[in-house]
């Protein structure tokens, strides 16, 4: 049987802040951008969340919800330092470590390179050693898959651990909200009230052909977790999907060669990437928000492998062709690149930012709304 723990910093962003300027300790704390501009919350010290303040909320909501917040630009340099230290804690336990961003990972300790025998113990020792070398506080969740393990972390958070063991596993998954399984969503949550199921216990009532009719095939996966089956692995190396970067600006951006000056800057800022992470893709997405806050997508595969500049800049030009930027008025802009291979024997590295031609098929557009 695995032992899986599920660390998860609390409140990173802002607890870095807070802990590297101690003037802050104790107050309302928010990581994002301005409040006079287009800024978004980044993240939200639990001083800010008693407000109602939460990340991705419009700053200038934000401060509405609390007048008195002391708001801070983020310094993501500095949380990826304090984050290098943690993941090097980590690895002194087990060398099967799933990072899911920058203050949340997952631990595989069923072989840990201490020989402790007690997940539970790893898991207060790891927490111990965070606070010591970080000055910050981790909540962590103790289960025999990753699952259990992700909804145990939140449990008692802050500075929390909670550990689910298999003889009471079944037994809190039927008591358990449906809205608090990680994997569905309000939208989800909402329609499975209308069915009639507010617990794990209703959830686990359905027959898996009900709930594939009704959700698709995230109902193979209710089925499946509610009855505490889990068997996705803790990988060390996780394929990286996805590269990209988007840009909310103070003012609408509304005459076409603006907005292609800023489109430049973000395929620039793409390619930088990119080519540090040694990654070719084949799939461009462009994505456009507009002033009202509606958001669509526009994509394209290529039929060759690209990382430079130029060719994610023309490609992005002719998607934006296909929305109406330059008509209706434009607060968000953003480029990303998906089919990547960064690990694929068969395509070579990067060179020199150049692509590589990998079939003979034309390109094809995809159009899909944002969601």
């Amino acid at each position: 049987m695995r032992k899986i723990i599920h660390i998860d910093m609390d409140a990173f962003f802002a607890s870095v802040e807070q802990h590297d300027s101690p003037g802050l300790k104790g107050k309302p704390v928010v990581v994002g951008g301005s409040p006079s501009g287009r800024g978004v919350v980044a993240a939200a010290s639990y001083e800010a969340r008693t407000y109602g303040i939460h990340s991705a909320m419009p700053a200038y909501r934000a401060v509405k919800l609390c007048p008195n917040a002391v708001f801070v630009k983020p310094r993501f340099e500095r949380y990826k330092q304090v984050s290098d230290i943690i993941r090097s804690i980590f690895r002194e336990y087990t060398d099967l470590v799933e990072p899911l961003s920058l203050d949340e990972a997952y631990l595989d300790i069923t072989k840990n390179k201490k020989n402790i025998r007690s997940a539970r113990k790893v898991a207060e020792l790891i927490k111990e050693e965070i606070r010591e070398k970080t000055g910050l506080t981790a909540s962590a969740g103790v289960a025999v898959n990753k699952f259990l393990a992700k909804i145990a972390s939140d449990l008692n958070k802050p500075d929390g651990l909670a550990v689910i063991t298999p003889d009471k596993m079944l037994a809190f998954l039927e008591s358990l909200p449906v809205g608090k399984f990680h994997g569905i969503g309000r939208a989800t949550e909402a329609k499975m009230h209308s069915l009639g199921i507010y617990t794990g216990a209703d959830l686990k009532e359905q027959s898996e052909a009900d709930l594939v009719r009704h959700f698709g095939k995230p109902g193979y996966f209710y089925y499946n977790i509610v009855r505490g089956i889990d068997n996705r692995e803790v990988k060390a190396n996780r394929i990286r999907k996805s590269v990209g970067a988007e840009n909310t600006y103070s003012d609408d951006l509304e005459a076409m060669p603006e907005i292609r000056e800023k489109l430049r800057l973000i395929a620039r800022k793409v390619s930088d990437r990119m080519i540090k992470a040694d990654a070719l893709g084949r799939t461009i997405t462009l994505k456009v928000r507009y002033s009202n806050f509606e958001s669509v997508t526009r994509s394209q595969s290529l039929d060759v492998m690209i990382n430079e500049e130029e060719m994610l800049y023309d490609t992005a030009q002719e998607l934006l062709e296909q929305t109406e930027a330059g008509i209706r008025p434009v607060r968000l802009l953003g480029i990303s690149v998906s089919n990547l291979n960064l690990q694929d024997d068969e395509v070579p590295k990067r060179q020199h930012g150049r692509g590589r031609q990998l079939d003979l098929f034309h390109a094809q557009a995809q159009q899909e709304p944002d969601r």
